[in-house]
C-alpha cells in the first residue's frame, strides 16, 4: 500500500498544466495586460500598473503594480486575476508550491495570497506580514501543504496587499511585483534563473548547486513535501545523506531572486 501511495504522489506532482508565471508586469512578461479586479475596497479603485517607485533596492523592475487600500475599505480588500486566461489552469506540485512576492509598503500589515478554481472554490489565504517599510521586501509563501488538496485545479490568483483586521487610519498605497520571481537579470551579475541546476539528481549523498554565471552569496533551504524545514545552508554543496528517501524542495535565494528545485533522495 505504501508503494502505491508513493507512486500516486509522484504521479500527481508531475501533472503538467499551463501556468503563466512569473507575474512581473513587464511588457514581455505576465500580469501587465491581465484583467485585474479589485474587491471589498469601498469604491474599488482599479489596480494600476506604474513605474517602479524605488528601483534602487532588490527590485530593479521597470513597472510594478500599485494597490490603494482605502481607509474605508474592508480589512481583506484586494485584487484578483480573471479566471482561466490570466494565470492559466494549474495544480500545486513540488515546483510551484513556493510562491514569492515583492512588496513595497509604508506600514506593517499582512500580505495574503490564495488561489481559486473555476467554480470559486478555494482554500483559505495564507498571510505573512512584511517586516520592512519604505523599501522593497520579498515575502515567500509555502503552499506545499496544499498539494493534492481540493480544489486541485486553480485558475485564479487573489492578492490581499494590506490585510489588516485592526483597521486603517488612512489610505495605504502598496506596490507589489514579481509574483513567483522575476525574468529580469542584472547587468553586473548576468543572473539567469533558467540556468539554476542541482546535480546529481537523484542523489544519495551530496548535491551541488550551479546558478549560471552568478558566483555571489546564496541562501538555501530544503523542505520536505509537508513543508518542514530539514536543512539550511549558504553553501553550494549540500550533504543530504541523512535525509530519508523521498522528494524535497530546495529554495535558493540570491540577489533578490528565488528559485525552487525538486531534489530526489535515493
Amino acid at each position: 500500500m505504501k508503494n502505491i501511495f508513493t507512486i500516486a504522489l509522484l504521479f500527481s506532482i508531475n501533472i503538467s498544466f499551463s501556468q503563466n508565471i512569473p507575474i512581473d508586469f513587464e511588457a514581455n512578461g505576465h500580469g501587465l495586460n491581465w484583467t485585474w479586479t479589485t474587491f471589498e475596497n469601498d469604491t474599488n479603485p482599479p489596480l494600476e500598473i506604474v513605474a517602479n517607485p524605488d528601483p534602487s533596492g532588490i527590485n530593479t523592475s521597470a513597472t510594478v503594480a500599485k494597490f490603494t487600500a482605502l481607509q474605508s475599505g474592508a480589512a481583506w480588500a484586494g485584487c484578483e486575476s480573471m479566471h482561466g486566461s490570466d494565470i492559466g489552469s494549474f495544480s500545486f506540485n513540488n515546483s510551484n508550491c513556493t510562491v514569492s512576492i515583492m512588496v513595497w509598503k509604508s506600514i506593517i500589515s499582512d500580505v495574503g495570497i490564495k488561489f481559486v478554481d473555476a467554480a470559486n472554490a478555494a482554500q483559505p489565504e495564507i498571510k505573512i506580514a512584511n517586516t520592512l517599510t519604505n523599501q522593497w521586501e520579498e515575502i515567500v509563501f509555502d503552499f506545499s501543504s496544499r498539494i493534492g488538496v481540493f480544489p486541485i485545479t486553480k485558475d485564479q490568483i487573489v492578492i490581499f496587499p494590506d490585510f489588516n483586521l485592526n483597521g486603517r487610519t488612512q489610505d495605504n498605497i502598496i506596490y507589489f511585483d514579481n509574483v513567483y520571481g522575476s525574468n529580469s537579470s542584472t547587468a553586473t551579475d548576468a543572473l539567469n534563473t533558467s540556468h539554476a541546476v542541482i546535480y546529481p539528481n537523484p542523489s544519495k549523498e551530496t548535491v551541488f548547486i550551479e546558478l549560471g554565471n552568478y558566483q555571489g552569496q546564496i541562501d538555501v533551504k530544503a523542505y520536505d513535501l509537508m513543508g518542514t524545514l530539514v536543512a539550511s545552508s549558504t553553501s553550494r554543496r549540500i550533504n543530504i545523506q541523512s535525509f530519508p528517501k523521498g522528494v524535497y524542495l530546495f529554495e535558493i535565494k540570491y540577489q533578490g531572486e528565488t528559485v525552487v528545485k525538486k531534489v530526489i533522495k535515493e
